[in-house]
Order: C-alpha cells, then sequence, then structure tokens
C-alpha cells in the first residue's frame, strides 16, 4: 500500500461534526473556569448557545437531507450520514445536560450571590412584583401578542424558525355538552422578539438587580388572551429548521433575488429540534411532535430557561464593572502616525497589523482617507462582514459619491448575514458604486481592498490585505493579520483577483498571491513535501501552522507523512480538527492546541 492510501484510512480521521461537539465543549468549559470572572462566564454559555444553533441549522440540517436523499456514502471517519446523526445526538444531549448544569448548579448561585436574581418560578413575586409584572404585561405585551389556537377550522400555524412560544392546554368553561367539556384545546402564542427577553422588576431586600424572563410575565398572564377558557397548562418550546441555503447557481438568472427567496424559505424548512422545558405536560408535547413531525431523539428536555443566549444581555449590566475583565484598549500601530497620510506612510515600508491587539482603526482610515483623496481614482474591496454601522460602507458611498470609480464584491453567501448584506449592497448601488456578487459556485471569502492612487511618478497600487472581515465590531474580539503594502508585484497581483472577480480575465501568471481553491492546497501541500524531504535528508525540519479548522485529508495525510519522516508539527487549530494526534508512528510528532479565550 502506498503512503498516500495509506493515510487515507478512515481510522485516522476524526468525523468533522463531533470534532465540532468538542470545540463548543471547549467553549462551555471557559463558562465552567472558576478563574473567569461571572458575567464572562455568563458570556460563554450564551456563546455554546449560539453555536449550538447553527451547527443545527446547517451542519445537522445538511445531514438530514442526505438521508432524505438516500446518500449512503461514508465521510472520512468512516461514518454514514445516518450514523453520524445517531452519534450527534447523543453528543449534543450530553452538552445541552452540562450546560445546564453548569448555568443552574454553577452560576446561579453565584448571580445570586452578586444580587442579580432571576425569578425562577412567577409563584415567587412578592406582591408589589406580581403588580408591577401584571401593569407590564397589560401596557407593553398584550397589545403585541396574537393567540393561535388549533381546532377544526384553524389549522396549525407556521412556527418560525428559532423563535420562543408558548403552547398551552385550554378547557371551554362556558360549553354545556358533558362531552364538549371534557374536550381540550390547544393555543400557541409566540414570545416577541422585538421585546427584551429579560425584564427588570422591584428588588426584594437583599437584591441589587432583579429580573424576570419575558415568557414567564405572559405564562402568568395566558388567562388574559383567552377568555371563556380555562388553562388547564402552559409551557415554552422553541424550534430550528433547517436553514441551509441549497442554492443552484447555474440555474439562477439573478443571485441577488434568488437568495432573497431562499431566505423566505428558511421560516419553512423541515423541523430538526424542538426544546421543550423539562416538566412539559405529555398532552402538549405529543400534540408538538405530532404536528411538527419530530422523532423522539430530536427533543431537547430542557431544566430551566429555554434558550440561554439572553445571558449575553446580562454581559452588559451596569454597577458589576468587578464581574467582568477590564475592557482591553487596542495599541497604536508603531508604523502609523493617524494624524499624517496613510498612503504616505506605507510607501515607506510594509506595515503589519495584528488585531485585537492593534487597533483596526487603520484599515478603517485607510478607505475614510481614499474616499477624500484627489488623488485617489479607483477604491476595489471585497466585503463578506460588516459592522450594523460601518464606516467602511459610508466612506465607499462616499467615494463614490466624490467621482471615483468604486467596485465592492459583496459575498451574498455569508451565512446568516444574507439578508443584512443584500440591504447595504443596494444602499452602495444607489451612492453609484459598481456591486458585483462573486463567482458561480464560489464563496468569496479573501479580504482584500485595493486603492488606485495617481503620484507624481505614476500610478501607485496600494493594498491591504487581511484574515479578518472588514468590520470595525469584531475587529476587537478576533485575533486577525493584515498587511499595508504598495508593492508592485503584490498590486499587480490584487488588479488580477479583481479583474477575475468582475469579468473572466486571469492572468497567465501570479507574482506572490496564491488563490484557493485553485493553488492554495497545492502551494501548501509543496511546503509540506519540502519539510518532509528536510527529515529525510536530515535537515532541520519544522512546521507551525494557524487556522481555524482542519478538514481537508490530502493536507491531513501530508501531515502525517511529513511527521512519520520526522518533522515536529505544531498545529493551532481553533475549532474542528479531523486529524488525530498520537497515532504510532504516523502523528506522533504532531500537537494539536485549540485557543479558545477571551478574545476569538
Amino acid at each position: 500500500m502506498d503512503t498516500k492510501s495509506r493515510f487515507q484510512e478512515p481510522e485516522y480521521f476524526e468525523n468533522r461534526e463531533l470534532s465540532w461537539i468538542k470545540f463548543d465543549q471547549r467553549v462551555l468549559n471557559e463558562a465552567r473556569d472558576k478563574s473567569i470572572p461571572l458575567l464572562e462566564r455568563l458570556k460563554f454559555v450564551s456563546i455554546t448557545s449560539s453555536n449550538l444553533d447553527e451547527f443545527f441549522m446547517v451542519r445537522v440540517a445538511s445531514l438530514k437531507d442526505m438521508v432524505h436523499a438516500g446518500y449512503k456514502k461514508r465521510d472520512i471517519a468512516g461514518m454514514t450520514a445516518t450514523e453520524q446523526l445517531d452519534a450527534i445526538s447523543e453528543k449534543t444531549h450530553e452538552l445541552v445536560e452540562k450546560q445546564y448544569h453548569t448555568f443552574n448548579r454553577s452560576l446561579v448561585p453565584l448571580m445570586d450571590e452578586e444580587g442579580i436574581h432571576i425569578v425562577a418560578e412567577y409563584e415567587d413575586l412578592s406582591e408589589a412584583q406580581a403588580e408591577f409584572v401584571d401593569r407590564y404585561f397589560m401596557e407593553e405585551i398584550y397589545p403585541v401578542l396574537t393567540p393561535m389556537a388549533v381546532d377544526a377550522s384553524r389549522p396549525f400555524p407556521l412556527i418560525r424558525n428559532k423563535t420562543l412560544n408558548i403552547a398551552a392546554l385550554l378547557k371551554n368553561i362556558k360549553k354545556h355538552d358533558k362531552e364538549q367539556e371534557k374536550e381540550n384545546v390547544f393555543a400557541t402564542v409566540q414570545v416577541p422578539g422585538g421585546l427584551p427577553r429579560l425584564v427588570h422588576i422591584p428588588c426584594e431586600e437583599g437584591e441589587k438587580t432583579t429580573l424576570i424572563l419575558l415568557e414567564q410575565i405572559i405564562e402568568r398572564n395566558l388567562a388574559k388572551l383567552f377568555s371563556n377558557y380555562e388553562v388547564i397548562c402552559a409551557y415554552p418550546y422553541r424550534i430550528m429548521r433547517n436553514a441551509d441555503l441549497t442554492i443552484d447557481e447555474d440555474e439562477a438568472s439573478d443571485l441577488l433575488k434568488e437568495i432573497q427567496n431562499k431566505l423566505k424559505m428558511r421560516q419553512w424548512g423541515e423541523v430538526i429540534r424542538l426544546e421543550v422545558e423539562e416538566k412539559v405536560d405529555k398532552r402538549i408535547l405529543r400534540f408538538l411532535k405530532d404536528e411538527l413531525k419530530i422523532k423522539d431523539a430530536d427533543v431537547f428536555y430542557i431544566p430551566g430557561a429555554l434558550d440561554l443566549t439572553f445571558l449575553m444581555k446580562l454581559y452588559g449590566l451596569e454597577g458589576y464593572d468587578h464581574l467582568r475583565y477590564e475592557s482591553y484598549t487596542p495599541q497604536p500601530v508603531p508604523e502609523i502616525d493617524p494624524t499624517e497620510n496613510i498612503f504616505c506612510q506605507i510607501a515607506k515600508g510594509d506595515i503589519f497589523l495584528h488585531h485585537p491587539y492593534e487597533t483596526f482603526d487603520p484599515v478603517v482610515d485607510f478607505i475614510r482617507q481614499a474616499a477624500k483623496d484627489p488623488q485617489v481614482l479607483a477604491i476595489k474591496q471585497t466585503l463578506y462582514r460588516v459592522s450594523g454601522n460601518s464606516p467602511i460602507i459610508a466612506s465607499l458611498a462616499q467615494a463614490a459619491e466624490n467621482g471615483k470609480q468604486v467596485t465592492v464584491l459583496v459575498e451574498l453567501k455569508a451565512r446568516f448575514d444574507e439578508e443584512h448584506n443584500i440591504v447595504w449592497a443596494k444602499k452602495l448601488e444607489k451612492a453609484g458604486c459598481h456591486v458585483i456578487y462573486g463567482l458561480v459556485g464560489l464563496k468569496t471569502h479573501s479580504k482584500i481592498a485595493l486603492v488606485v492612487r495617481r503620484e507624481e511618478d505614476g500610478i501607485r497600487l496600494y493594498v491591504h490585505l487581511g484574515t479578518g472581515n472588514y468590520n470595525d465590531s469584531t475587529a476587537k474580539l478576533y485575533t486577525d493579520c493584515g498587511i499595508f503594502t504598495c508593492k508592485d508585484s503584490i498590486g499587480e497581483d490584487a488588479t488580477a483577483v479583481f479583474n477575475m472577480l468582475s469579468g473572466y480575465s486571469e492572468p497567465l501568471s501570479w507574482n506572490e498571491l496564491v488563490l484557493a481553491p485553485y493553488w492554495l492546497r497545492d502551494k501548501f501541500l509543496s511546503l509540506i513535501r519540502r519539510e518532509t524531504e528536510n527529515a529525510r535528508v536530515g535537515e532541520n525540519a519544522r512546521i507551525i501552522a494557524k487556522m481555524n479548522s482542519l478538514c481537508d485529508p490530502e493536507i491531513i495525510g501530508a501531515l502525517y507523512e511529513a511527521s512519520s519522516a520526522g518533522v515536529k508539527i505544531d498545529l493551532i487549530v481553533r475549532g474542528i480538527c479531523c486529524l488525530r494526534v498520537g497515532i504510532p508512528g504516523v502523528s506522533e510528532n504532531i500537537t494539536v492546541r485549540s485557543i479558545v479565550g477571551n478574545f476569538l
């Protein structure tokens, strides 16, 4: 058996999805770390929940699609889609159980000690609190609610993806027919997403902050929505739908319209997960399972509040600075004086940026100054995710209004940012920017900005290349690198990239940039094999690599080959890692570290 095939056997690989669950467990471990301030720990519980939501809507949904399609092919770890779903169900149930154990047993008591009290049961309310809650319901919540009964004339309504709802069993107290009296009516109410999930209420003695969940207020006042009915019982529930967009780009005459239509379809996707309160009435559960067509394995019984993403809101509570890390102020970039012309400073030499340790401001200033500089003729930029009120978007719009040629590639297939991206793509078009939507069948993930400037000695090309999005908000949280340069070779390559994206032009050769998916894997393979040959002839050989995920079987096989030849390999992999360490004779020289912490 040759080396390549030997390193492609299933026992050499970790399943991608199970590896991701291990990553989310590492995030949850941050919430379990007693050395971390309390509100930071709550934030990690929230992140665990939002991560799991996206995992189900995309990865689990994709596997269910495979099962429905009769897809039998095994993954690199030798598992069928059905086997993966079974394993995922077991591991995610364990993860959720551990998450709520951490929250209920460790974090809630600590919150109470600090005077932050979330009401567990509405029966615990004092008279003054109950009066406040009931008044709040009538004034703020009641006008927004739409109770939906289900009977012969009213079918089960569309339950929207990720929304929190309350299911209730009702009995008509006006009907005199004894048979009718026994008949229960099912009803559902959506908890309004536009209202705060956590409601501040008057505090009792010894508490500094008292909060109650919005759904608890609605449950307490449910009878006011159903006059002539007795509320037998009511419980919150939440569903997750298949939100994986399948787009036939070859058949789509207008990608923008196609994605807009697909976004609407997300609300109709197959239900792949149902969360219910642990003590849910069996009649309600049976009704929900029948109507939503969901199996027992996809039901999660939650010992507490559903959807812990609301804990992120606690992070910003005023008066609790001692329960958070001190806010970090990014350092200035030594080579850049914000009061000087940025292009003159880049012309002196390449400038390396390391966020969030160094400020992202120079990147924002790069586009802002380009928009105003009379010597700048054109700006070209790829945009994947931006902040809600992005200064970069504002500068690009201003540049177009100032008569500069502005070309922006907006990636419409940025997961769960599609709708947001469509909005500001249209805004840029209105300002006069030329907006393009990438290449058919590919997601444009490169982060590149090119400024064309006329100078005394001719046209000069200024380039910013980065590993992170052009998002001034997340740049304070995510660790990324960037570089400013006006090196001719990179400027020529950057021009070629945009010509490829906007038209059909492809250069005969490239100077320094390497593009995926065309040549990047080959480049990495050649570098890995170079170190392998170095080790075999007794020369120094070392590989250190940092990445978000490692899933490619050919790259992993090449790393195994390098390791078996004696190359020392250190991998820093944030999330998914399908490579297995410690296999005798195969990966003994490989270490893998996953860094999860305050910065992502």
